[in-house]
């Protein structure tokens, strides 16, 4: 069943998150861990887990972040809008730089 996230998500957003759900089911096979095993630490559903491999975007990001938490693979989690490596926002903050800086007047009366 299509919902409206599914429906309204831009092209690369879901391409994005399919490609995360078939790496989260690679990773997963890697460390021989089976459906089972995953939902019940994850506190899901197969059906849920199957979903997150799939890439399915009605799942919560929580639910995501934990499956890539068990194993091992949260910490990229924090760096996907990383404000320190946006660089459309650091294009736009120096495009909004002053294009001269004017010296500080000095107040009379004082030396």
């Amino acid at each position: 069943m299509k919902t409206q996230a599914t429906n309204t998500l831009p092209r690369a957003a879901r391409q994005a998150l399919i490609k995360l759900g078939e790496d989260i089911a690679v990773a997963r096979k890697k460390r021989r861990i089976s459906t089972v095993s995953m939902a019940e630490r994850a506190f899901i559903s197969r059906g849920t887990l199957y979903k997150v491999e799939r890439g399915d975007p009605s799942v919560s990001m929580g639910i995501y972040a934990t499956v890539l938490s068990i194993l091992g693979l949260v910490e990229g989690l924090g760096d996907v809008a990383d404000r320190r490596t946006d660089t459309l926002g650091l294009d736009i903050d120096e495009d909004r730089l002053p294009k001269k800086i004017q010296p500080r007047s000095r107040k009379r009366g004082r030396s």
